[in-house]
């Protein structure tokens, strides 16, 4: 326990981002962490001569009293205390500010429905803090709750999967868990059919990267299970975390360097809109 000793909430007063104060909530009594919640509302961007003066500071400052009396109420709910900050600008930017300012360890965000349309995350603040921040980063969806009980960590074998790997046996110890650890062969049947070669390489590297991951786990006593899966990586993690009944999915993150990526399309990107559960996006120590 003590991982996140500073713990950020990001609120907007959606369903899933009261789910995701509620699970942040949770969270910090377990690692026993100062936890603050930040509401960012819009820049106004309306005529100031039409509304006039004297009305912008209502027109700004009503919506943030409303989030804070509503993140406040809910903590008072769970019997937490709270810090708050309410904000206006470009809500991931102040995301990201506010929790380098604070030296906060984690941001929390609520992921919205499992319809099409809210899956796509690109060019969300979901996406783009995790794109711009150095700090780990929990997506919570809505209707779940964060369980170690069994987690699943996907790798690759790069150094930002090491971090995640770290993390999770690390949680897995403290909490009692097992791990379930997943390589995925990024091939398609034609791919195979043509280069089978190739594809057998492919998976003996998988088969090496897990190797690894359970030679860790089994050094700390955490009992573990390792696949390997073919096909495309964010459906396969997304599979086995509903196969095995993931409490969440720890995942590493390229971050700033890999923004671009991010915002195209990638796995954790799809993972995070498709996951049951929520999803630990680790990023590698700076």
């Amino acid at each position: 326990m003590g991982r996140y000793r500073k713990i950020l909430v990001a609120f907007d007063g959606s369903l899933s981002s009261k789910n995701a104060l509620k699970q942040a909530i949770r969270l910090s009594r377990e690692e026993r962490s100062w936890l603050k919640v930040l509401a960012v509302v819009p820049d106004y961007e309306g005529d100031l001569e039409l509304i006039g003066v004297s009305n912008i500071k209502a027109l700004i400052e009503g919506p943030k009293e409303k989030l804070i009396s509503e993140a406040k109420e809910i903590a008072d709910k769970e019997g937490a205390t709270i810090i708050t900050n309410a904000d206006q600008g470009e809500a991931y930017e102040r995301i990201v500010e506010v929790a380098d300012a604070e030296n906060c360890d984690l941001i929390v965000m609520g992921r919205r429905g499992i319809h099409r349309v809210e899956r796509m995350l690109m060019g969300s603040v979901t996406a783009r803090v995790i794109g711009h921040t150095k700090r780990d980063v929990l997506v919570v969806p809505r209707d779940t709750t964060i369980g170690w009980r069994y987690i699943l960590l996907a790798t690759d074998g790069s150094a930002y999967s090491e971090a995640a790997t770290e993390h999770a046996i690390n949680f897995a110890g403290s909490y009692g868990g097992e791990m379930v650890a997943v390589s995925i062969v990024d091939v398609t049947d034609e791919f195979y059919t043509q280069a089978p070669q190739m594809v057998e390489e492919m998976i003996e590297r998988s088969k090496g990267i897990l190797k690894g991951v359970r030679g860790k786990a089994e050094a700390s006593k955490i009992k573990i299970e390792t696949l390997v899966r073919e096909g495309e990586p964010y459906q396969k993690i997304v599979e086995v975390a509903k196969e095995k009944k993931a409490g969440v999915i720890f995942m590493g993150s390229h971050g700033r360097k890999g923004i671009k990526k991010l915002l195209m399309g990638s796995v954790t990107e799809k993972v995070i809109g498709h996951a049951p559960c929520p999803v630990l996006v680790v990023k590698k120590a700076q």
